[in-house]
């Protein structure tokens, strides 16, 4: 601005100065003007009386200094350039800034650096863009009076024209005064804190920013909903490298949740959305409380959008105000039809099928049928969950079965049905404690393919078996599908009472757990799993096949088909055992949005109840993640180390999340 107004004072000067003495006089009277003299002095004299014609002063002005400009890069473009002319961007200090980041994502010189430029006078124009964004940047640190130079050397060096960057920042501005205009002086105290600015504070944009924004919401989350927050007042003096800065704020009346009221065709009811919040009626009021109402109903799955409206109420006799709230939900699609083909080297061709509706029983009663036939196995199932039964994360959840599995280690036939009650966790709330417990009943016929009576029979055994399992995890990671820090550590047990001529019974227990440490910060993850099982009350040949512990396979000991880790018999199906130990490590290194995991794996089956630490058969390979929004997608390659008799020389494993 300063430069166009000396511009503008040069040129009115050079013009005058260049007006003939007769055309700085007034006009002479017109001829035949028989007016008075006097009267015509009057007019010469009279402040009102019309200037003459200056037809050389007609030209608007001219900014001398943008001329300036303009014919500096005239000059370099006349200037001889190289034809492929590229150059060299030094950032010097620049780069040692707090606003060297956003002045490199933003920076013209920087995003055509190496590149082909049509002329130095370009290279001026980027320069002057650059200096005014390095200006805007600093002054939003705070930095009002920087000193900043770019300059361009047209004599190229090793085929490049230099560009530099020199900068002094200047002494950086502060808050000064700090003035809160409140109706309450009580309520100053609340507002100070959760603004949270400070005398001396460096003038940071965004810190001011922020200040103001967590004061809106933290006002919300104090009970103060309908709070007027305008916006602060700043005035910046130069003088003393302070701003001062003034805020009003009228907070209202208290406010305590109200009642809930559901909008249109409810598709909960208003008491099944009341299990949801984490609020009662008469509590204070919280914003952080509508937000974590809101995701709840997204996570039920049969939500698209959530829209929670608060509504002041009339102030009560107590000072404070109630607020209902209007909850209006879009259904989101309730059935799913599923399918999916597969075929396996060791279990051959498998075919599942699904249909699932989340809302058949209301409220979020979903029910699912499932069938799968396969070369190995052949199941239908149904399937019912019952998400926050009676209170929100509690679901209860029951299922019946029948099937035919023919697996190398034993045949069965089994009808079973189960109920149980349980905890669980997702991928919106992460829960540190879960649990489940319940009954399970069935009745199977089974053929233990290691009691021969003949050669290549074994005879079916009738098992009716009633069990009692309890889990119990804890999960202390930072994510469910790809964890990076802390362990997971989960106890499993299931008491279970069995009829096979006779009643016996016997205990199944199980104790998985894993740990993950982060290197390189977090490009590199190490992490380990381990699991131990046994079976103690009965014994081996007692318990029915299907009961029993086996291992390998992509959850287990990668490398090996499934269930083929372990003893075998003569004709090298597996036998099962009483107890079971498994061990993996894994170093999971990425790079974008990809990455390559090295991983051993070892494990053993045995016999006896309790597991003796030797014979462990390991497996080995490497595997592929990509990542994605919902989390890594696995390919795993693996080998068997010490391979058995049948064991396939390589084994594949693809699946979502990682493996532990």
């Amino acid at each position: 601005m300063y430069r166009a107004l000396i511009g503008t004072s040069i040129a009115a000067i050079a013009l005058l100065q260049s007006l003939p003495v007769a055309a700085q006089q007034l006009a002479p009277p017109a001829a035949g003007d028989t007016s008075d003299p006097d009267s015509l002095d009057d007019q010469r004299t009279s402040p009102r009386a019309p200037l003459p014609e200056l037809p050389e002063i007609e030209d608007e002005w001219r900014d001398l200094f943008a001329e300036d400009a303009a014919e500096a890069d005239v000059a370099l473009e006349a200037q001889d350039a190289p034809v492929d002319l590229r150059y060299d961007f030094e950032l010097g200090p620049i780069s040692r800034l707090k606003v060297a980041d956003a002045f490199k994502s933003l920076s013209a010189l920087v995003a055509g650096r190496g590149k082909t430029v049509p002329s130095l006078a370009e290279l001026q124009r980027r320069a002057r863009t650059d200096t005014e964004l390095l200006a805007r940047l600093l002054r939003a640190e705070g930095y009002y009076d920087p000193e900043i130079a770019i300059e361009v050397d047209p004599a190229a060096r090793d085929g490049l024209v230099q560009v530099t960057a020199t900068i002094d920042t200047g002494p950086r501005y502060a808050l000064g005064e700090i003035k809160i205009n409140v109706d309450d002086e009580a309520e100053r105290a609340l507002v100070e804190q959760k603004l949270n600015l400070r005398e001396k504070q460096p003038l940071v944009a965004n810190d001011v920013n922020a200040a103001l924004d967590r004061l809106r919401l933290g006002l919300g989350q104090s009970g103060f909903p309908f709070a007027d927050v305008e916006n602060p007042d700043i005035v910046v003096d130069h003088d003393t490298r302070t701003a001062s800065y003034t805020l009003d704020v009228k907070l209202g009346d208290n406010s305590r949740f109200g009642q809930i009221r559901v909008e249109g065709d409810p598709l909960f009811s208003a008491k099944h959305i009341g299990r949801l919040a984490r609020f009662k009626p008469g509590d204070p009021y919280d914003t952080r409380e509508i937000e974590d109402l809101r995701r709840a109903l997204i996570a039920t799955g049969l939500v698209s959008t959530v829209s929670i409206t608060p509504e002041r109420g009339e102030a009560q006799a107590d000072g404070t105000t109630p607020v209902d709230l209007r909850v209006a939900l879009t259904p989101a699609p309730q059935r799913t039809l599923a399918g999916q083909v597969g075929y396996s080297t060791t279990d051959g061709f498998r075919v599942e099928a699904s249909w699932q509706h989340r809302n058949l029983i209301r409220p979020q009663g979903q029910v699912t049928f499932r069938g799968v036939l396969g070369t190995q196995e052949q199941r239908l199932s149904a399937d019912l969950r019952r998400s926050n039964w009676k209170q929100r994360d509690r679901t209860l959840a029951a299922r019946a079965e029948i099937s035919v599995e023919d697996r190398e280690a034993y045949y069965a036939r089994t009808i079973g049905v189960g109920a149980y009650l349980e905890r669980e966790t997702n991928l919106i709330w992460q829960k540190a404690w879960t649990y489940r417990f319940g009954a399970e009943l069935q009745a199977s016929e089974e053929r233990d393919r290691s009691l021969r009576i003949a050669p290549g029979f074994a005879p079916l055994r009738t098992f009716i078996i009633a069990a009692a399992p309890v889990q119990v995890s804890y999960d202390g990671t930072d994510d469910l599908l790809d964890p990076k820090h802390g362990f997971r550590l989960t106890g499993w047990a299931s008491p279970e009472a069995s009829f096979q001529n006779g009643f016996f019974g016997y205990t199944r227990v199980q104790v998985d757990g894993s740990a993950y440490l982060p290197m390189m910060e977090d490009d590199l993850v190490l992490a380990g799993r381990a699991r131990i099982g046994t079976i103690f009350g009965a014994t081996r040949a007692r318990i029915a096949p299907s009961r029993r512990f086996y291992a390998g396979g992509g959850g287990s000991v990668r490398g090996y088909g499934y269930q083929d880790v372990g003893p075998q018999d003569t004709d090298g199906d597996p036998l099962g055992g009483r107890s079971l130990m498994e061990f993996s490590l894994e170093a999971r290194y990425r790079f974008g949005n990809f990455g390559v995991v090295p991983f051993i794996d070892a494990g053993q089956i045995d016999t006896r109840p309790y597991p003796r630490f030797r014979d462990l058969q390991f497996g080995a390979g490497i595997g592929a993640r990509y990542y994605t929004n919902f989390g890594p997608i696995r390919l795993d390659v693996a080998t068997p180390l010490n391979r058995q008799r049948g064991d396939a020389r390589v084994a594949i494993y693809v699946s979502i999340g990682q493996a532990f």
